[in-house]
């Protein structure tokens, strides 16, 4: 399995959590990393990015300012840092690799704030 998701789990309103994906079977630093985050009945949602080298990052306009995207290169993982948690977070959360030639998903972990 080329990207697993870990660190979801129940968090209560103005709550922290962070997720972390691990990838296996490809050269990580070559690719672009990205979150999703699908919520019950929704369509998928592009969360954040982060360039190649994790010196560039951009956001959706709904986690802007709150959530913050990583990777350790070293260690094959991005991470996503949520802060000041709402409800309207609550979604299952799947990390993306892509190169221009392949895409990878992970298989998700589920997010809920909730009180």
């Amino acid at each position: 399995v080329p990207l697993v998701e870990s660190g979801g789990g129940l968090v209560q309103p103005g709550g922290s959590l962070r997720l972390s994906c691990a990838a296996s079977t490809f050269t990580f630093s070559t690719y672009g990393m990205s979150w999703y985050r699908q919520a019950l009945g929704k369509e998928r949602e592009w969360v954040a990015g982060i360039t190649r080298s994790g010196e560039g990052a951009a956001y959706g306009d709904s986690v802007k300012g709150r959530f913050t995207i990583s990777r350790d290169n070293a260690k094959n993982t991005v991470y996503l840092q949520m802060n000041s948690l709402k409800p309207e977070d609550t979604a299952v959360y799947y990390c993306n690799a892509i190169d221009g030639s392949h895409d990878y998903w992970g298989q998700g972990t589920q997010v809920t704030v909730s009180s």
